[in-house]
């Protein structure tokens, strides 16, 4: 019988459940070396969402659900994988890597290598949000891969549903992966090397919030996060008479689909262009990349404030650009981590304004749920006026309409999460329902929702509505849980 040494004092419930479930996978790890035990959450994106790339300030509520990464030496020369969350029609719930497969000791696989080697066969491309968790750290950490190891990962995050299961896969696996091989990682360092796996091994052009989240958020907190790249404000609570659920429209979402990607790219045209446009001197880097110097914003299409992008350089950038055009004219732009296609034509206008104005909307967001236990004191009573409390939370929940409708302008949103919106909207604060955004990469996924605390019921009934309208389950999402480096991680031993 596995057990963790020493016992965990108040472990999130999820815990016992992953240790029974450890127990019966009895033929998979040798019990004669301690395992060590990671655990990381989903997130649900509140507030912010795709600005990320942009530099944004981004709201992200760690979730109630989580993923399990548990790892041990092996004597094998070999890495094995097994996840028990994939379904035979999904891949191989097993993967065999030989060490030398891996690169040898003091010579890692480049990430060009590693995403090759476990992108070649579909049917264990999974497990690359893993195993390029080991490659980031032979990278960046100088680890030295000379003992076999096994794997064994087990979820709760639902995948395609827009709360960064891949990120929860990840941060999990890195955090047991750290304390296996005696690597002291803090939380935002351990998100940064994260994002690197998926960026650079799986090839998901993601932004950080969803590894930050899942590596540093708080317990019935929304993490607030500016994306500068990945700097920590203070954790901001949700008043008691709030809550936060996500109910899935059924749509899968792809970080790595095309419509995220082009929005991307169109977004860092538009920067690129905006810095033209500015007298910013840029310096070819080659490969499609330049480097501009910029003291004005810092990089971040984020940082230009809305009346200027309004009044010197909305009507100044195209709407849409052709990719070769936009390479033979600029030479490239800053994003590492997508590519101009020269043959195709990107929506510049549009994504490049998102994250201009989702900035200041997440920001005012912020201020509004720090503000108001202070507004609603200062309030005289008068029964003939709405409280001050109701009115900010109708504000908030305007605030994620216009969200949710800068994604759709973006082409990023989907029928059935503008239906569950729509369906929030028609019910609105008299059902304690105040606002709702698609959440995420979007393009189908999950739909947040912010209610009156007590609204279980109202979401509920929201959800029953849309399949019946839709055809498609809605799955509630509710709950929350420590992030990675809150929990730490467990050592077990078999006794």
């Amino acid at each position: 019988m596995w057990k963790p040494v020493p016992a965990p004092a108040t472990p999130p419930p999820d815990v016992a459940q992953f240790l029974e479930t450890l127990n019966a996978q009895a033929d998979f790890f040798g019990a004669d070396r301690p395992i060590v035990v990671g655990r990381a959450p989903g997130r649900l994106d509140l507030m912010g969402g795709i600005a990320d790339y942009s530099g944004a300030l981004v709201l992200e509520l760690p979730l109630g659900l989580a993923t399990f990464a548990a790892a041990q030496r092996a004597p094998e020369p070999a890495v094995t994988v097994r996840s028990l969350a994939i379904g035979a029609h999904e891949g191989d719930a097993s993967v065999i890597y030989a060490l030398s497969d891996l690169g040898a000791p003091g010579r890692p696989l480049s990430y060009a290598e590693a995403r090759a080697t476990f992108g070649a066969d579909p049917r264990a491309s999974w497990a690359a949000y893993a195993l390029g968790c080991l490659v980031v750290l032979q990278n960046e950490r100088g680890l030295r891969l000379d003992t076999g190891l096994r794997l064994l990962i087990d979820s709760s995050v639902p995948p395609g549903k827009g709360v960064s299961s891949s990120a929860a896969i990840e941060v999990a696996t890195m955090s047991a992966l750290a304390r296996l091989f005696d690597l002291q990682i803090g939380g935002r360092e351990l998100a940064i090397l994260c994002q690197k796996a998926e960026n650079l091994v799986v090839g998901a052009p993601c932004g950080v919030m969803d590894q930050m989240t899942s590596a540093c958020g708080e317990q019935g907190s929304l993490l607030a996060l500016l994306c500068q790249p990945a700097e920590l404000g203070a954790a901001v609570a949700l008043p008691p008479e709030l809550e936060v659920w996500g109910v899935d429209s059924g749509i899968r979402h792809a970080v790595s689909g095309a419509d995220y990607g082009s929005v991307r790219v169109g977004a860092f045209m538009g920067y690129r262009i905006v810095a033209e446009l500015a007298g910013l001197p840029a310096e070819p880097l080659g490969d499609g990349r330049v480097a501009v110097a910029d003291p004005r914003w810092g990089g971040y299409l984020a940082n230009i404030a809305p009346s200027e992008w309004e009044a010197s350089y909305r009507d100044r950038v195209p709407e849409t650009i052709g990719g070769a055009e936009f390479i033979a004219r600029y030479g490239g732009f800053t994003d590492a981590v997508t590519r101009v296609d020269p043959a195709r034509s990107y929506a510049v206008r549009v994504p490049a304004a998102h994250p201009i104005y989702e900035h200041q909307r997440v920001r005012l967001f912020r201020a509004l749920l720090e503000d108001l236990p202070q507004r609603s004191q200062r309030q005289a009573p008068d029964k003939r006026s709405p409280s001050v409390a109701s009115e900010t939370y109708e504000l908030l929940g305007e605030l994620m309409y216009q969200s949710h409708n800068s994604y759709g302008a973006c082409g990023l949103g989907s029928g059935g999460t503008d239906e569950l919106v729509e369906l929030v909207r028609a019910r609105g604060p008299a059902a304690g329902l105040y606002g709702a955004k698609i959440t995420g990469g979007g393009s189908g996924g999950t739909v947040a929702v912010l209610a009156r605390a007590g609204s279980a019921g109202a979401i509920a009934e929201l959800a029953a509505e849309y399949e019946r309208a839709s055809g498609r389950s809605a799955t509630v999402i509710g709950g929350s849980s420590p992030g990675a480096a809150a929990f730490g991680t467990l050592l077990l031993e078999h006794r």
